[in-house]
Formats: C-alpha cells, sequence, structure tokens
C-alpha cells in the first residue's frame, strides 16, 4: 500500500523531532508511576487484580518505574539518574508527613468528610495537594519538565492546577477544589484554605517576565473563598485574612483583613 503522507512531510517530521530539547517519558506511564506511589504511600484503597508485595519490593518496583521516567531525560539531568533516583526517594518520608497533615487538615475543616481515610482516597484536592508534593521535590533536585508531567496529571484528574514550582507550606486545605490555579512564583504559607476557582495568578504574561516573581504570597493562616482571584507578584495577602467570594484583588491587604465584593442581587416578582 502505498504511503498516504508526502516524501516531504515525513522528512519535515524528521527534522523537527531532531530539534526538540527533550524527549518526554509518555502520560501513561508518569500516571502509572504516580498512581503505584500513592497506592504505597496510602494503602486505604485496594486493586482487586493487586498482588501482595513486600514494602522492600515495591520500593524498588518504584525506584526501577522512576528510573525509567527519568531515562528520556537523561542528558537533561543534573547528575546521574541512581542519583536523582535515591535523593528524591530519601525525600519521601518528609512528604508523608506534610501529606498526613494536608489530609488531617481536610478532614478536619470539611463537615461533610467521613475521616481521613475518605480524603485520601476520594478527594481531588488532596490528589492535587499530593502530587504536586512529589513534584516539587523533583524541581528541589533540577529535574526538568518531569515535575510539570506530574502535576498536569494531576490537573487533568481533578480540575486543579498547581504548578509544581509554587511554594506551598503544611495543612494545606483545598476544598472541592475544580478551577482552582496556581502560579509558578506564589508562595502560601501554613494552614491555608482555599476553595474551588480560586486564582493566584500573574498581573502580565510577558514571557522576559518568567524568572521574575508574578503570582502573590498568602501568608499563615488565609481563606480564599471560591471564584477569588488574587494577581501580582507585590500582593501579599496578610495573615489571617480572609477574602471573600468572587473577589479581584491586586494590591495588598494587611493581617486579619476581611476583603469583600459588593454585588448587588435583585429579586423581582413577575405579575400575575
Amino acid at each position: 500500500m502505498k504511503s498516504t503522507f508526502s516524501t516531504l512531510f515525513l522528512e519535515r517530521l524528521a527534522v523537527q523531532n531532531a530539534a526538540f530539547r527533550y524527549q518526554l517519558p509518555s502520560r501513561k506511564d508518569t500516571g502509572v508511576f504516580l498512581e503505584s506511589v500513592m497506592q504505597f504511600l496510602f494503602p486505604v484503597t485496594q486493586d482487586c487484580h493487586q498482588h501482595s508485595l513486600s514494602l522492600a519490593e515495591v520500593q524498588q518496583q518504584l525506584e526501577d518505574k522512576l528510573d525509567c521516567l527519568l531515562k528520556p531525560l537523561n542528558e537533561n539531568l543534573p547528575s546521574s539518574r541512581e542519583i536523582v533516583v535515591k535523593r528524591f526517594f530519601e525525600t519521601l518520608p518528609a512528604i508523608y508527613e506534610n501529606l498526613l497533615l494536608d489530609a488531617q487538615a481536610i478532614a478536619d475543616n470539611d463537615p461533610a468528610s467521613a475521616g481521613i481515610e475518605e480524603v485520601i482516597a476520594v478527594y481531588p484536592g488532596f490528589y492535587a495537594i499530593a502530587v504536586y508534593r512529589l513534584a516539587h521535590a523533583l524541581v528541589g533536585l533540577d529535574v526538568p519538565l518531569l515535575p510539570r508531567l506530574f502535576t498536569e496529571h494531576a490537573h487533568g484528574l481533578t480540575g486543579i492546577d498547581i504548578h509544581p514550582k509554587a511554594s506551598i507550606g503544611q495543612s494545606f486545605f483545598i476544598d472541592h477544589g475544580t478551577g482552582i490555579v496556581i502560579g509558578a512564583t506564589t508562595n502560601i504559607g501554613t494552614n491555608v484554605k482555599i476553595y474551588q476557582g480560586v486564582t493566584l495568578g500573574a498581573l502580565s504574561v510577558s514571557k522576559s517576565l518568567a524568572e521574575t516573581k508574578r503570582h502573590p504570597t498568602i501568608e499563615d493562616n488565609v481563606v480564599i473563598y471560591a471564584n477569588a482571584t488574587i494577581l501580582g507578584g507585590k500582593t501579599v495577602v496578610g495573615h489571617d485574612s480572609i477574602v471573600g467570594g468572587n473577589v479581584w484583588l491586586t494590591m495588598s491587604v494587611p493581617p486579619h483583613s476581611q476583603v469583600y465584593h459588593q454585588s448587588e442581587v435583585k429579586i423581582k416578582q413577575a405579575a400575575l
């Protein structure tokens, strides 16, 4: 059968593919690794087809899977794959402790929660935070692009977009979560609560500002309600503040502030 594609198009593909700076693992393999890590850390759900393995065997499998994900990036790693894998798994105990605090914060603050097991098993906010923390560990090891693959996997499943370079403190609470966007240079303190539709974004999307602080700082114990938009690298929400729903904020507010959007709602009864 004669090829559908012209020789010119095939040559064009070859030239472009050769020009790419990076080769990346597949999205499927990325998802398999993340699900395996979550199952290892939090075996509150059971795979019907799972075979019983020792923890040492599971750890070896996880290390092998991460090594496989890193292999296409081999030429762009700061050190050998073996060292990167070792250092990543050395961060896992601290990540685990932080995730327990995140899960407990969600369980404590959501009246609908039946407990920490439900949060870990089904809450999209917890899953997005967990994947973010794993991805952020890779950012700290100077691994290119793979951290973004991690968080985009979670984004696709949860509708929550957390850039892996963002800095997020302990006991982070996301409720519902759909539509949340947290930009790369965002700083979030401890015991912060964020509801669905919140954007922590930049005032400018100029490429020349890529390495500057473009996204806001949210200090400790802040609550940000649904659909609030907070923009700008110089914008600081002081600790123990409340930002109400639908607020548009591009300036700093002091600690213990209450920021609300005022709208007028009119109800007109139809003539009978």
